[in-house]
């Protein structure tokens, strides 16, 4: 959406940037009386954080259901503000979301079956462990029977961008249209078939949308031609 990035205290007189704090509580007097002052600029990235200390810190002394509840809570949390546009610049889909959306997955598959197996567990927890840091398990620690988890993350990671990508650029060239295309079809393909597709190919939603990003961020060339190519080599 399109807001005023900086704020007024109409108390005080105080000013502050939405951009960074996501709140309209001047931050000298705490008063919520103040207003936008400046142009408006599209902005969808929320200053929430990836928390998972919490369920991490249940590890060792918490059921595995109740770690995996928390650890679902704090990721619901984060994917509920974060966005990819800030003040009107696009920035990169990072492993850190792309984590968020997986782990929401596999903590409520984990949270609620009656029984899960080692490997399930031990993904679970690289996930759980991985988040401080933004760390993705690459596609070929993906436990099979958790594949459809990193589909559909990945699916609804690749929605959320492109719709942000869209936000900023209505009428796109016909090559960075081309790649849009493609990445949609490919997400809409994996949501049909319910996430289940080999982790592989779903990575190669997100190197394609990260090379277009690189473009359009930088104007790279070559980055726009690896875009165009990543499901080809997926094929």
């Amino acid at each position: 959406m399109e807001i005023r990035g900086e704020r007024e205290c109409t108390d005080c007189g105080a000013r502050w940037t939405y951009y960074e704090t996501g709140s309209i509580e001047c931050p000298d007097c705490g008063s919520i009386r103040s207003v936008g002052v400046g142009e408006r600029t599209e902005h969808t990235a929320g200053p929430a954080e990836l928390d998972l200390q919490p369920a991490i810190e249940g590890i060792d002394n918490r059921p595995l259901d109740a770690v995996a509840d928390t650890a679902v809570e704090q990721a619901r949390a984060y994917l509920r503000t974060a966005g990819f546009v800030h003040a009107g610049d696009l920035r990169p889909l990072t492993d850190r979301y792309l984590l968020a959306a997986e782990l929401r997955r596999v903590g409520a598959t984990v949270g609620r079956a009656l029984s899960v197996s080692d490997d399930e567990q031990l993904y679970f927890l690289s996930l759980l462990r991985g988040g401080a840091d933004g760390e993705r398990p690459p596609p070929a620690e993906v436990p099979k029977s958790l594949r459809a988890e990193r589909g559909l993350a990945v699916a609804a990671a690749a929605s959320a961008y492109v719709s942000d990508v869209r936000r900023l650029y209505e009428d796109p060239e016909p090559a960075v249209t081309d790649v849009l295309s493609a990445v949609r079809a490919r997400y809409k393909r994996i949501e049909a078939l319910d996430g289940d597709v080999p982790p592989e190919e779903a990575e190669a939603v997100v190197r394609a949308l990260r090379d277009l990003g690189e473009y359009l961020r930088e104007g790279d060339e070559a980055a726009l031609a690896r875009a165009g190519d990543r499901f080809d080599e997926d094929s």
